[in-house]
Protein backbone atom coordinates (compact mmCIF):
# COMPACT_ATOMS: atom_id res chain seq x y z
CA UNK A 1 0.00 0.00 0.00
CA UNK A 2 1.29 3.17 -0.82
CA UNK A 3 1.71 5.72 1.33
CA UNK A 4 2.09 9.84 0.20
CA UNK A 5 3.75 12.27 2.62
CA UNK A 6 3.13 15.73 2.73
CA UNK A 7 4.86 18.23 4.72
CA UNK A 8 4.35 21.83 5.19
CA UNK A 9 6.96 24.07 6.43
CA UNK A 10 6.90 27.35 7.63
CA UNK A 11 10.12 29.03 7.58
CA UNK A 12 11.65 32.41 9.08
CA UNK A 13 12.40 34.76 5.94
CA UNK A 14 15.99 34.68 6.33
CA UNK A 15 16.28 31.61 6.68
CA UNK A 16 14.43 30.26 3.31
CA UNK A 17 17.74 29.77 1.30
CA UNK A 18 19.55 28.04 4.06
CA UNK A 19 16.07 25.36 3.93
CA UNK A 20 16.97 24.93 -0.10
CA UNK A 21 20.55 24.30 0.50
CA UNK A 22 19.91 21.17 2.75
CA UNK A 23 17.07 19.91 0.72
CA UNK A 24 19.01 20.37 -2.13
CA UNK A 25 22.15 18.57 -0.87
CA UNK A 26 19.96 15.58 0.67
CA UNK A 27 16.88 14.73 -2.08
CA UNK A 28 19.06 12.39 -3.69
CA UNK A 29 19.69 10.62 -0.08
CA UNK A 30 16.21 10.65 0.55
CA UNK A 31 14.75 9.27 -2.81
CA UNK A 32 17.03 6.49 -2.42
CA UNK A 33 16.27 5.59 1.18
CA UNK A 34 15.04 2.16 0.42
CA UNK A 35 10.96 2.29 -0.10
CA UNK A 36 11.19 5.80 -1.09
CA UNK A 37 9.54 6.19 -4.60
CA UNK A 38 9.67 9.91 -5.15
CA UNK A 39 10.02 12.81 -3.37
CA UNK A 40 9.73 16.62 -4.06
CA UNK A 41 9.74 20.41 -3.45
CA UNK A 42 7.08 23.09 -3.65
CA UNK A 43 6.94 26.31 -3.30
CA UNK A 44 3.93 28.10 -1.78
CA UNK A 45 2.73 30.59 -4.77
CA UNK A 46 1.60 33.21 -2.38
CA UNK A 47 3.82 32.35 0.47
CA UNK A 48 7.19 31.68 -0.67
CA UNK A 49 8.62 31.11 2.72
CA UNK A 50 6.15 28.10 2.85
CA UNK A 51 7.41 24.82 1.46
CA UNK A 52 5.89 21.95 1.18
CA UNK A 53 7.36 18.18 0.26
CA UNK A 54 5.75 15.39 -1.34
CA UNK A 55 6.85 11.90 -0.98
CA UNK A 56 5.62 8.75 -1.90
CA UNK A 57 6.96 5.51 0.00
CA UNK A 58 6.08 1.94 -0.78
CA UNK A 59 4.72 1.54 2.54
CA UNK A 60 3.82 2.97 6.04
CA UNK A 61 6.82 0.90 7.22
CA UNK A 62 9.09 1.77 4.91
CA UNK A 63 8.20 5.51 5.92
CA UNK A 64 8.61 4.71 9.37
CA UNK A 65 11.92 3.34 8.44
CA UNK A 66 12.52 6.33 7.37
CA UNK A 67 11.68 9.25 10.18
CA UNK A 68 13.34 6.51 12.69
CA UNK A 69 16.90 6.43 10.37
CA UNK A 70 20.23 8.58 10.88
CA UNK A 71 19.69 10.63 7.72
CA UNK A 72 15.91 12.22 8.93
CA UNK A 73 16.86 12.55 12.30
CA UNK A 74 20.22 14.65 11.55
CA UNK A 75 18.64 16.80 8.69
CA UNK A 76 15.64 16.96 10.77
CA UNK A 77 18.05 18.69 13.38
CA UNK A 78 19.04 21.08 10.90
CA UNK A 79 15.94 22.04 9.28
CA UNK A 80 13.68 22.63 12.74
CA UNK A 81 16.04 25.61 13.68
CA UNK A 82 15.24 27.52 10.58
CA UNK A 83 11.20 27.22 11.42
CA UNK A 84 8.51 29.87 11.81
CA UNK A 85 6.21 28.07 13.48
CA UNK A 86 5.40 23.87 13.67
CA UNK A 87 5.78 22.00 10.70
CA UNK A 88 2.22 20.08 9.52
CA UNK A 89 2.51 16.77 8.24
CA UNK A 90 -0.33 13.88 7.21
CA UNK A 91 -0.22 10.61 5.42
CA UNK A 92 -2.24 9.55 2.47
CA UNK A 93 -2.96 5.73 1.00
CA UNK A 94 -4.77 5.84 -2.30
CA UNK A 95 -8.28 5.05 -1.92
CA UNK A 96 -9.69 2.46 -4.09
Amino acid sequence: MKITRIVRMYFKEEERANFLAIFQEKQTKISGFEGCLDVNLYADLAVPNVCTTISIWESAEALEAYRNSELFITTWKRVKPLFSQKAEAVSYVLQD
